[in-house]
């Protein structure tokens, strides 16, 4: 692991989720941005291997961060209050990329796949044995998530470059919180966080018909 990403501990991170949500359930952008930052170290401290999906959630961060810096902000608070503002005021491309390439309700979904893919592949880590090849678990992960949305020669690349993951032992020591078998308990713990914000954006998509954002 690179020094300069040594001195975080995922469960912060994962634990941050919490945050994300008010009592209202609604998915605070702030929050959901600042978790993904660090979820983004995470990914780096693993090496290049992963380079495909956190450069692209680095770019999805720098458009959220400028929507939210706009004169418009006050509409980007939450994905409730996002999706309210760009939907009633025509901001949105159903069909094709056109007018609005980087609206947030396009770019919080990339960020909404990219964590489920994440989130998938923590719990199987969490599940597996001591002796499962954490490459079928990132594959079998993606292939449930984000290679439905990546062409065919993305996701041939992406299936041989997982092909050089660490061992098991190797990413639960990398998550900076005590022991493999003290990572997998803290996984357990912090994961349900995750899954909620990702539950409660999966069901707005489906809400307002935006899960195949072009």
């Amino acid at each position: 692991m690179a020094g300069s990403e040594a001195d975080f501990n995922l469960k912060v991170i994962l634990v941050s989720f919490k945050h994300c949500l008010n009592e209202k359930e609604e998915v605070l952008l702030e929050h959901y941005i600042t978790s993904w930052k660090g979820l983004v170290r995470f990914l780096n401290s693993l090496g290049s291997v992963f380079s495909f999906i956190s450069k692209d959630v680095v770019s999805k961060i720098h458009i959220m961060e400028h929507l939210r810096s706009s004169p418009q902000c006050e509409h980007y608070m939450s994905l409730q209050s996002m999706m309210a503002y760009e939907m009633g005021n025509g901001l949105v491309d159903l069909d094709r990329r056109s007018r609005h390439p980087d609206s947030g309700c396009r770019t919080m979904l990339r960020l909404h796949r990219a964590l489920h893919w994440l989130q998938l592949f923590l719990e199987g880590l969490r599940t597996s044995p001591e002796n499962a090849r954490t490459s079928t678990l990132c594959v079998d992960s993606y292939n449930a998530s984000l290679a439905a949305y990546h062409p065919w020669i993305v996701r041939q690349a992406v299936t041989v470059a997982f092909c050089t993951l660490p061992s098991r032992k190797a990413f639960l020591e990398a998550m900076n919180v005590g022991s493999p078998e003290e990572a997998v308990e803290m996984l357990g713990e912090a994961l349900p966080f995750i899954k909620q914000v990702y539950d409660i954006s999966q069901r707005l998509y489906t809400e307002h018909s935006l899960l195949n954002l072009p």
